[in-house]
């Protein structure tokens, strides 16, 4: 009986034969065929075999064959029509091999793209068998998995009639909870309507790089200062004008004219300093003159140890500041969830910019989120954690005072998750040397030169960042102790 080549029966055959016997057969014939089509065996508009005949030839059924056959239709490979074999379709067959190797082609890469391939490539991560000092890492036992779990099944039993895309600044209910939240936590008064939730701050700030900078513009970043900003703001073009800072933060007496400052006054990144009340006042006056804005990274704010946290910036003027925060420090670096408090009128510029970036972050996080404030789960857990870390950080200065003593200075111990250690009578072209004998005696250790901006003046002695938040007790005094023995 002759094979009726139809595409119905192409179909139907190919649905029968899962049921029937092991795609994989016909994934291995398929891939046969295409070799040879490769190879020259089978030329364009030479007919194949029958169903009949290959499958004797590979022991297997007819139905097998015919939906191969029906899989090569499909991508173009074969033609077929009714009552004959499948032909091979034009254009198809070995291709002579090239006389010599042609030269590579080069790419044609945007300056955005040519800015990004000039930044050093990230540092491996790697296992540490003692212990790993890295700044922004969190203890996994600290994460609230039972209040995450209940919020998120929660949400997820709430199904929608219809899935669609969702407002790219966010959802409304999780809007809404943060507006109370900063309200509450950081004394920040605004409207719904002005928060644009992103994927982590970091896309925050790569939004605020897009939108306020264009090539050749400048702009004021901390030194030393969070790289991945600098990175961020420099890859849209901006051009980075370092400005020191002291034990208050970034120095205000004469900040150079640009379009926008980066600032983290509430913990100086690396170094920890507080933005004095008149360095605060003085900032904001140079972006009130300037035209510019001021973009406030809050990262690690909820952790200020013996007191209250120190009010934001964007709270004396909400019109001029950028106020970005980040649920990495409390939550976890793997969720992804960040928000930006805009100034009023650009927060419809800031939610479309989002829309066209990634649409939205992913709502079932968002939903998530948003049950863990409305519950004052995610309020109890900050305030545990804070407990936890506090209890971190007493056992990291106890075992660098014992160990140490006055071989070093440790700063930036009031508030957030880490501290830097600057070891006294040891030259900072040392560093590197150090790092590398640490991470040969399994400690991870990182050290405070590479935050500088290229050229600009650094303190003479070593230092390194510390953190902690990832360390229990038992490892941080083993992490010390080996770290004694490395200097020694």
């Amino acid at each position: 009986m002759a094979t009726n080549w139809t595409f119905e029966n192409i179909q139907f055959r190919r649905f029968f034969v899962v049921q029937s016997e092991s795609p994989g057969v016909a994934r291995r014939i398929v891939a046969a065929i295409k070799r040879q089509i490769a190879d020259g065996t089978y030329r364009p508009g030479e007919r194949l075999p029958s169903s009949r005949s290959f499958a004797t030839e590979w022991g297997a059924s007819r139905t097998t064959v015919s939906a191969a056959y029906g899989q090569l239709v499909a991508e173009g490979y074969l033609t077929v029509r009714v009552g004959a074999r499948p032909v091979v379709a034009a254009g198809l067959g070995a291709q002579p091999a090239p006389k010599e190797r042609p030269a590579a082609v080069p790419r044609r890469l945007s300056e955005f793209a040519r800015r990004v391939a000039a930044f050093p490539p990230p540092a491996e991560r790697e296992p540490f068998r003692i212990a790993d000092l890295r700044y922004g890492d969190l203890s996994g036992a600290d994460f609230p998995a039972l209040a995450w779990r209940r919020a998120l099944n929660k949400v997820s039993i709430r199904r929608p009639d219809r899935l669609r895309y969702g407002d790219p600044a966010g959802t409304p209910e999780l809007r809404a909870e943060l507006q109370g939240y900063l309200w509450r936590a950081r004394g920040i008064a605004c409207s719904a309507g002005q928060i644009v939730v992103v994927n982590g701050s970091q896309q925050g700030l790569d939004l605020c790089a897009r939108l306020l900078l264009n090539p050749g513009d400048r702009f004021v970043m901390e030194n030393p200062g969070y790289v991945l900003a600098r990175h961020a703001f420099e890859a849209s073009g901006g051009v980075a004008v370092p400005v020191p800072v002291d034990e208050e933060g970034v120095r205000t007496q004469a900040l150079p004219a640009a379009r926008l400052a980066y600032v983290t006054p509430s913990h100086q990144f690396p170094l920890g300093g507080v933005l004095s009340a008149g360095r605060r006042k003085a900032l904001i006056g140079w972006a009130a003159a300037e035209g510019a804005l001021v973009v406030e990274d809050d990262y690690d704010g909820e952790y200020r140890h013996g007191v209250a946290p120190i009010p934001p910036l964007q709270a004396d003027a909400p019109e001029l500041v950028i106020y970005a925060g980040t649920l990495s420090k409390t939550l976890s670096p793997t969720l992804r969830l960040g928000y930006l408090v805009v100034p009023t009128d650009l927060a419809a510029l800031f939610g479309e910019a989002k829309r066209l970036i990634d649409r939205h972050a992913p709502q079932l996080e968002q939903e998530a989120l948003a049950e863990l404030l409305a519950s004052g789960a995610y309020e109890r857990h900050v305030r545990s954690v804070r407990r936890r870390n506090a209890e971190r950080r007493a056992a990291m200065l106890a075992a660098l005072a014992e160990t140490f003593g006055e071989r070093i200075v440790v700063t930036g111990a009031e508030t957030g998750l880490h501290v830097v250690a600057w070891l006294n009578g040891i030259p900072n072209e040392r560093e590197a040397g150090i790092q590398a004998a640490a991470r040969q005696a399994g400690i991870g250790l990182y050290p405070v030169s590479p935050l500088y901006a290229a050229g600009t003046v650094r303190p003479a002695q070593a230092g390194f960042v510390i953190g902690y938040a990832a360390l229990d007790v038992v490892q941080i005094r083993a992490g010390v102790k080996a770290l004694a023995e490395v200097l020694r």
